[in-house]
């Protein structure tokens, strides 16, 4: 009997010394992250993982540059920056009022025996700019509108009209612009196109129009589509940075959505599950305490992971190889260490984005008393079993 309680001791020692696989644990061991990482920063490379991901320490490196990654941007997207409003044009389906004024009477449109008329002018009937692009004067024939200011196409008519008409001064009128607006859909309280007015309408102001945000502004996005290129930002995006606010241009759509902004926690947290961003941005400090913090007798600070797909020239520019990787996302795990009392610092620095996975892992203090506990419960029935065995052969 003390021969197999010596090779059951055995066997549960090799096992522990052997990396304690078969304990159970809430998650990863931190030795297998480090070991299995495809790239490190800092660091040895491992082995391949299913998965091929980089890990990188979070340190005074990594926060120099993570102001630098890649943000959406509409100013830089669309090449507008602050420009003045966009001209607006003629366009097809807009009705227009065509207005010709003569210096005197006995002209073209203004007969001589007309002094009792109030003005010397005549308006012509409303029209549609038809698909052609063009406009129908009399004696000016056929002029093109479609795509030219309405003053282009004002000198346009009456340069065509001056060897006819004394003198012609031509003003044309916009009944109805059906195409210099904007549409704007979504989450708004009133979805409709917008007309845009010479002075210019911004993205906060078309929304405005359409009744505002049907949604909490902490989680709206707004996409703005422009001649096949999307780009989407925050909407609190376009009042903390007044230069994204940009001009709407004839044709654009803008689209408001809800983007419920949250993070996961794992592990050794006070409390595990998915946590709203809410109205804030977050830390990852402020994320760890939103989720209750570390359990003090259970956690290992050293080894608190942040889970992100991040852009490639972000981690190009901290110094990590990501010639190993395809595509313009890489899927990293961020390791902060607080143990050191520096990382307490770098952890209220370090920006939590949507859908992070935060993990902290479970202490090697937590897997021995593990280890020690199932070591106890296999020893004591082998106790147990000699007992029974002795009291049989007695």
């Amino acid at each position: 009997m003390l021969s197999s309680l010596s090779v059951v001791l055995a066997l549960a020692v090799g096992a522990f010394l052997s990396g304690c696989t078969g304990i159970p644990r809430s998650g990863p061991d931190p030795r297998a992250v480090e070991a299995n990482a495809t790239v490190k920063a800092f660091a040895t490379t491992g082995n391949k993982a299913g998965i091929d991901y980089a890990l990188v320490d979070i340190n005074h490196n990594v926060l120099a540059h993570l102001p630098k990654s890649a943000m959406p941007s509409l100013s830089t997207g669309f090449g507008v920056g602050g420009a003045a409003p966009p001209p607006l044009t003629l366009g097809v389906g807009d009705v227009v009022q065509v207005s010709v004024f003569e210096a005197q009477s006995g002209g073209l449109f203004i007969p001589a025996d007309a002094g009792a008329r109030p003005g010397n002018y005549i308006t012509l009937p409303n029209q549609t700019i038809g698909r052609d692009g063009m406009l129908s004067v009399p004696y000016a024939n056929k002029v093109r509108a479609a795509g030219r200011p309405v003053d282009a196409v004002e000198l346009d008519i009456a340069e065509r009209l001056a060897n006819r008409a004394i003198e012609p001064q031509v003003v044309i009128s916009t009944v109805a612009s059906r195409s210099m607006g904007a549409s704007v859909l979504g989450d708004v309280k009133q979805a409709k196109k917008i007309e845009l007015s010479p002075a210019g309408e911004r993205i906060v102001d078309v929304i405005s129009e359409a009744g505002g945000l049907s949604v909490p502004a902490g989680e709206a996005t707004v996409s703005l589509q422009r001649r096949g290129r999307n780009v989407t930002v925050a909407y609190r995006t376009l009042s903390d940075r007044p230069q994204e606010n940009i001009y709407v241009h004839p044709g654009d759509t803008i689209f408001v959505g809800r983007n419920r902004r949250t993070f996961l926690a794992f592990g050794l947290t006070g409390e595990s599950g998915r946590f709203d961003f809410e109205d804030s941005d977050l830390s990852l400090g402020e994320a760890l305490a939103k989720a209750g913090g570390l359990i003090d007798d259970k956690a290992e600070p050293r080894s608190v992971l942040l889970y992100r797909a991040a852009d490639r020239d972000l981690l190009r520019d901290i110094g990590v190889d990501v010639s190993r990787f395809k595509g313009r996302e890489v899927p990293v795990i961020f390791r902060a260490n607080l143990r050191d009392p520096a990382a307490f610092f770098a952890v209220q620095q370090f920006p939590m984005q949507d859908k992070d996975v935060l993990y902290v892992s479970t202490a090697d203090s937590v897997e021995l008393v593990k280890f020690l506990t199932i070591l106890n419960s296999v020893t004591a029935s082998t106790r147990d079993i000699a007992s029974s065995h002795d009291a049989w052969r007695d």
